[in-house]
């Protein structure tokens, strides 16, 4: 899995979900994508990079929708 895309990916989806003006409702929306649109394995990838290497280059949107919503994510 190659990382820097994941990172890539989940920023320009932080990206559109930061435009909202509730950003409470925008990082439940962008946990929600990141559930309903990216397969089991990058969803793991993320959660490893995230807690392995503290989110480091990820958005500030995307390491809180993360952190407020994984426990939501489905375990396969």
């Amino acid at each position: 899995m190659n990382t820097e895309h994941l990172i890539k990916m989940a920023n320009q989806i932080g990206t559109f979900f930061a435009s909202q003006p509730d950003t409470r409702q925008a990082r439940t929306d962008l946990a929600k994508h990141i559930q309903n649109n990216w397969e089991h394995r990058m969803r793991t990838a993320l959660l490893g990079y995230l807690d392995s290497q503290s989110g480091e280059g990820l958005l500030p949107i995307v390491k809180e929708a993360v952190a407020e919503h994984r426990h939501e994510w489905p375990p396969t």
